[in-house]
């Protein structure tokens, strides 16, 4: 590590992207309001329920279909809700740099503990474009977990990109959503001064046991206390319990890497019992035959918890 580098706390352990849930209202953004109350009870809810922290304005959260006032406000409500019981990472992506470094500003002032960064949204950036959108949004000072999703972004984060982003000052980890798991030792290999967080659910038992520190997770909104139990187990080596208790959720947390995850994510929440709700546009209701799946997974998932500890 540079000497130069400062020391931040980790953003490792669960940490949720947290659902938003929404009420009906006509005046409202496609006819449905942020419901600020029922989401800061939900994020008492996770970490009460031993998760680590929180992460508002993912593309879990819909952060692209919010106003910027109720992006704002999301940011705030997540940080009032959970206080000093865990760490809240607010996502702060944006198209360029200019965007992103203004919702890391704002997140600084709201007390976030750190922010999630994508690369830039909506363009295939170079390399130099890369490592210029993280400098600036590293700038403002709060720890920064940047966040490799090639899928979505067109932009790989490799292991010798996230070396160089490694570099900047401020930047902390990196939640890797690319679904290798080989990636995970070359990261620690070639940027060890970043920490690994897995990104993906269905991958997260083999990330962890390659050394893996964190898991920012979407189904742990469904399963929280099992998710933090899964997550003790993992860290503490103990293989075959780990195991046990993850083979039985996976087919469920495959959805977290399907381009319904949010949908699918809402409605495994209402299957034990919260609220999920709908989702604004683009996202829309899943096909019936979705639905069924998603339910079957889930109900296979939640058998599974109900069986008594052996």
């Amino acid at each position: 590590m540079s000497p130069t580098k400062k020391h931040h706390p980790s953003l490792g352990g669960v940490v949720v992207a947290t659902a938003l849930p929404y009420y009906e209202d006509a005046s409202a953004p496609a006819g449905l309001a942020v419901d600020y109350d029922r989401y800061a009870e939900h994020c008492r809810w996770l970490v009460d329920n031993g998760c680590h922290g929180v992460g508002p304005n993912g593309s879990l959260g819909e952060y692209s279909s919010l106003t910027d006032a109720e992006r704002r406000t999301v940011a705030r409500t997540a940080v009032e809700a959970v206080g000093d019981s865990g760490t809240v990472v607010v996502g702060v992506h944006g198209v360029g740099s200019h965007q992103a470094r203004h919702w890391a500003e704002a997140a600084a002032e709201d007390g976030a503990d750190g922010v999630l960064c994508l690369p830039p949204t909506m363009y295939r950036a170079n390399r130099g474009e890369v490592l210029a959108h993280f400098e600036a949004v590293a700038s403002v000072g709060l720890p920064v977990m940047v966040y490799n999703n090639p899928i979505d972004t067109k932009v790989d984060l490799t292991p010798g990109l996230l070396a160089e982003i490694a570099q900047i000052d401020n930047v902390v980890a990196v939640k890797e959503f690319s679904g290798d798991v080989r990636r995970v030792l070359e990261i620690k290999e070639q940027a060890p001064d970043i920490e690994v967080i897995s990104g993906a659910d269905d991958v997260v038992l083999e990330s962890l046991l390659m050394g893996a520190t964190g898991w920012f997770a979407g189904f742990p909104n469904v399963f929280p206390a099992e998710s933090a139990r899964l997550f003790g187990l993992a860290t503490a080596g103990k293989l075959e319990e780990a195991r046990a208790l993850y083979e039985p959720l996976v087919a469920a947390f495959r959805w977290d890497s399907r381009t319904e995850f949010v949908q699918a994510i809402k409605l495994g929440m209402e299957q034990v019992g919260r609220f999920g709700g709908p989702c604004r546009p683009p996202r829309g209701p899943l096909t019936p035959q979705m639905r069924e799946q998603v339910q079957a997974d889930m109900a296979r998932a939640i058998a599974s918890l109900e069986q008594p500890a052996a």
